[in-house]
């Protein structure tokens, strides 16, 4: 049987922390080490990205992130333009050792105007 997108993206949500904006705002100002993943594709990332984000698409995200971020404990916000691949990312962090990776579930317009 082959499951819809919609599916699987319901399936990453219950396993991980999903916050809205005002969440990983107040998490963002008030934590040291806090890294923001936008898991967009890099043509998007390049036409508009948050000043303080790394774009790692989605699909290269085991491959890149380790370069980024060393350290299991770090704090990881990802991002994308609705939430769905940001769901999706933080699960794959979660199963790569990351202890503190939350999704931003909320649209790109809004994480935009929240965080610049």
């Amino acid at each position: 049987m082959i499951k819809p997108a919609g599916e699987l993206i319901a399936a990453a949500q219950s396993q991980i922390e999903c916050i809205d904006v005002a969440e990983a705002k107040k998490l963002f100002d008030d934590r040291d080490k806090v890294i923001i993943i936008d898991v967009r594709e890099a043509d998007s990332a390049n036409e508009s990205k948050l000043q303080d984000s790394v774009n790692i698409s989605r699909g290269l995200l085991e491959m890149k992130t380790h370069k980024h971020i060393p350290d299991a404990e770090t704090i990881i916000l990802t991002h994308c333009g609705g939430g769905g691949r940001a769901s999706l990312a933080a699960l794959t962090l979660k199963q790569m050792g990351y202890k503190n990776a939350y999704a931003i579930t909320a649209p790109y317009d809004e994480i935009k105007k929240a965080f610049g």
